[in-house]
């Protein structure tokens, strides 16, 4: 009886850690790719017209639902440090008014899109005062 008592608790305590782990994994999987800034924006489509939202806790918004992009924005510029932290290259820039978008690519990151015949999946674009990021693009506007 014992014997049984003991097989069952083990099978169960392997069944329980298998969930642990496959729950880790999809945790790991939907976690942000940004830190916490002044906005934070998911899209939920692989186009500009798709839904977007914005969310004060992205955690919870990729738990739930499929999303096809992120973004935030930042006071001051930033673009460097975080072209560092993905390990980004710089594919190509672009100057509208006083901003500057910056096309990159980051073995960090997942799939990216076709901008100008070539892959990008990380877009910052940055003025004096601010620095907006996304994947693969920036949505809506910077």
């Amino acid at each position: 009886m014992i014997g049984r008592a003991l097989r069952a608790m083990r099978i169960w305590g392997t069944v329980a850690a298998a969930a642990a782990c496959g729950a880790f994994c999809y945790l790991l999987a939907r976690a942000p790719r940004f830190a916490p800034g002044e906005g934070y924006e998911l899209y939920f489509g692989a186009s500009s017209s798709a839904p977007m939202a914005s969310v004060c806790d992205p955690l919870l918004g990729k738990l739930f639902c499929a999303t096809a992009g992120e973004s935030v924005r930042y006071r001051g510029d930033c673009r460097r440090q975080i072209a560092e932290r993905f390990r980004a290259r710089l594919l190509f820039c672009e100057k509208t008014g006083d901003v500057t978008h910056y096309y990159l690519w980051s073995p960090m990151l997942g799939q990216g899109v076709s901008v100008n015949g070539v892959a990008v999946n990380l877009h910052i674009a940055a003025d004096k005062t601010h620095t907006a990021v996304g994947t693969p693009l920036i949505f809506g506007g910077s």
